[in-house]
C-alpha cells in the first residue's frame, strides 16, 4: 500500500480554463495569483498545451511563449506541465520530426518541465519521438494513456500499453480520462494493476461531466495513485476537473495527506471566483453534470461545441440524432478515443450524417486521411465499407505517419522571413501559418494594449457574424456550413482540424 502524500497536479492556468472558458483566459489574469499559487507547493501546474498555444495568437493576441516566461519569472519553484499531443505537437495535423524536436527544445528552455505526451489514437509510434527528445533535454517524459471505453479497450490493454510506454523511458504514466468516464471500481482495478506491474509513478487526470470524478480519484488513492490531477474549485467540475480543496480536506483524514494549506488555496480560489466572471460570455451554459457522457463518451468542450454548431444552423432539434449517429460512427472508425483530433474527426463526420439525411453522402478529406491511416492505426480495423467509400481501393499506410513527413523548420524560416525575431516565432508558424502570421504582423506594426484590444473585439464580432445561421449547401465538395467551418482544417499535406471553440484537449 503507498502511504506517501498524494501530490497534486492543479490544472487551473491550462485545462480548467479551456474546459470552462474556452481557452480565453489571458495571461494578465494569471499574473497576480502567480506568486500565490507558487508557495502552494504543487507537484506541478498545468499551463501550457493543449489549445492554448493557438487560442494565444488567434483569440487573445498573445504570444504563447510569452506566457511561459512572463508565469516562470513569478513561479521559479514550481515544474511547469504542458500537453503535448505526440506527433501532433499542439496542433491537429502530424508535423515533421524537425518541428517537434526544436518544438520540445524550446518549450524545456522557456520553462516547461513536464511533457504529458499522448497519441489521440494511443498509438505509441506517434509518441516515441517526442518522448525521446524530452527525456534527451533532461526534463520529465510523462507517457500517457487516453482512456477510453469499447469493446477493444478494457484494463488489460490499458496496462499493456504501460509496459510499453515504460520500456520507452517513460518517468511516469498518465491515465488521461478525457470525458470522466473512469467509474471508481474500475480505477481501483486499473491503478492497483499499473502499481503491481510498473514502476513508474502513476498520475490520473479526469474530468467532472459524468459526475464521478471526485469518487474515481479517492478510489485511485486507496489503490495506491502517486499524483492526481485537480483544479482550484472556482474553476472546477462541471467539465473541468475536481475540486483541489475538497480533495485536500478529504485526504486530511488520511494517512495520504497532502500537506496543502487550505487557507492558500482559498485565497487562491477567490481570486479566480473573480477573474471567472469576465469570461462568462465564453462559458458553455452547462450548468453541472451531463450524464449523457456516459452514453455518448462525448468530452465536455465537444458536447457543448456540438450544441452552439447545431443551434447556429438552426437545427439544434438535430441534436439527439447526431448524439446517437457519434457511437456509430465511432465504431465504424475503429473504436478511436473521443479526444483532440480524433473527436472531432468523428463528430464532423456524424453531423454530416445526420443533416445531410444520407450517412456518408460527404466525407471530409480529413476523415479520407484517417482512413489512410495518416493519422496512425486506429484501436481495431475500419468498416471495410466505409473504408471504399471513403479512399476506394487505395491500401492504407502501415509506418509511423511522420516518416512521410519532409523536414519543415527551414521552409517555415524562408517563408516567415523577417517577421521571426526568434526561433520560437519560427515554430508558430511552422504549427499554425495563418494564425501566426498575422499574430506576428501585428506585432511587427507596433500592436500594443490598444492595437490588442481593437483586435480582439474585431475577431469576436468576426466570430459573431460567421456564427449566423446558415443553411448548409450540398455540392460535390465539403458542405458549406458553420459546423463545417468551425472545424476547417489549416492548409497541410494531410489537412488538420482548428476546434474554433478552443475545446480541443
Amino acid at each position: 500500500m503507498n502511504d506517501r502524500p498524494v501530490r497534486i497536479c492543479d490544472t487551473i492556468l491550462r485545462d480548467a480554463h479551456q474546459s470552462l472558458l474556452a481557452t480565453r483566459m489571458r495571461t494578465d489574469d494569471m499574473l497576480p495569483i502567480a506568486e500565490k499559487l507558487d508557495q502552494v507547493g504543487f507537484w506541478s501546474v498545468e499551463m501550457w498545451g493543449g489549445a492554448t498555444f493557438d487560442s494565444a495568437m488567434r483569440f487573445l493576441n498573445e504570444d504563447p511563449w510569452e506566457r511561459i516566461r512572463k508565469l516562470k519569472a513569478k513561479m521559479p519553484n514550481t515544474p511547469f506541465q504542458m500537453l503535448l499531443r505526440g506527433q501532433n505537437v499542439v496542433g491537429y495535423k502530424h508535423y515533421p520530426d524537425d518541428v517537434l524536436d526544436r518544438f520540445v527544445v524550446k518549450a524545456h528552455e522557456n520553462g516547461i518541465h513536464v511533457f504529458r505526451v499522448f497519441d489521440a489514437l494511443n498509438d505509441v509510434r506517434n509518441m516515441r519521438r517526442a518522448m525521446e527528445v524530452v527525456r534527451r533535454e533532461g526534463a520529465h517524459a510523462q507517457g500517457t494513456i487516453c482512456y477510453t471505453i469499447s469493446p477493444v479497450h478494457n484494463v488489460d490493454t490499458f496496462v499493456e500499453m504501460a509496459h510499453v510506454l515504460e520500456e520507452m523511458g517513460a518517468d511516469t504514466i498518465c491515465v488521461k480520462d478525457m470525458a470522466g468516464l473512469l467509474s471508481p471500481y474500475v480505477a481501483t482495478e486499473l491503478v492497483g494493476r499499473l502499481k503491481e506491474e510498473i514502476q513508474a509513478p502513476i498520475q490520473l487526470h479526469t474530468h467532472y461531466t459524468s459526475g464521478m470524478a471526485m469518487a474515481s480519484v479517492l478510489k485511485a488513492v486507496e489503490a495506491g495513485v502517486d499524483i492526481v490531477d485537480t483544479a482550484i474549485s472556482s474553476l472546477a467540475m462541471i467539465t473541468s476537473q475536481p475540486p483541489t480543496e475538497t480533495l485536500v480536506r478529504i485526504l486530511q483524514e488520511s494517512p495520504r495527506d497532502t500537506g496543502l494549506d487550505l487557507n492558500l488555496l482559498a485565497a487562491i480560489s477567490n481570486y479566480f471566483a473573480e477573474v471567472r466572471k469576465k469570461y462568462a460570455s465564453f462559458e458553455s451554459g452547462m450548468k453541472g453534470v451531463d450524464v449523457r457522457v456516459l452514453q455518448f463518451q462525448i468530452p465536455g468542450g465537444m458536447l457543448s461545441n456540438l450544441v452552439s454548431q447545431l443551434r447556429e444552423q438552426g437545427a439544434e432539434d438535430r441534436y439527439p440524432e447526431v448524439l446517437e449517429e457519434i457511437p456509430r460512427v465511432r465504431e465504424e472508425m475503429g473504436f478511436p478515443p473521443l479526444v483532440t483530433p480524433s473527436s472531432q474527426l468523428v463528430g464532423t463526420q456524424a453531423t454530416l450524417n445526420v443533416l445531410l439525411g444520407e450517412r456518408y453522402k460527404v466525407i471530409p478529406e480529413e476523415i479520407k486521411n484517417y482512413v489512410r491511416g495518416y493519422y496512425g492505426r486506429p484501436p481495431a480495423s475500419i468498416d471495410a465499407e466505409i473504408r471504399r467509400k471513403a479512399i476506394g481501393e487505395e491500401e492504407p499506410i502501415d509506418c509511423r505517419p511522420a516518416d512521410l513527413l519532409e523536414p519543415g523548420m527551414e521552409e517555415a524560416r524562408i517563408a516567415i522571413g523577417d517577421l521571426a525575431q526568434s526561433e520560437e516565432d519560427v515554430l508558430s508558424y511552422a504549427l499554425f501559418p495563418q494564425v501566426a502570421r498575422p499574430f506576428l504582423e501585428r506585432r511587427k506594426d507596433g500592436g500594443g494594449a490598444k492595437e490588442a484590444l481593437v483586435a480582439a473585439v474585431a475577431a469576436l464580432l468576426v466570430q459573431r457574424q460567421e456564427a449566423r445561421p446558415k443553411a448548409v449547401v450540398e455540392s460535390p465538395g465539403i458542405p458549406s456550413s458553420p459546423w463545417k467551418m468551425a472545424w476547417r482544417p489549416q492548409s497541410g499535406r494531410w489537412g488538420g482540424l482548428i476546434d474554433g471553440a478552443g475545446g480541443a484537449r
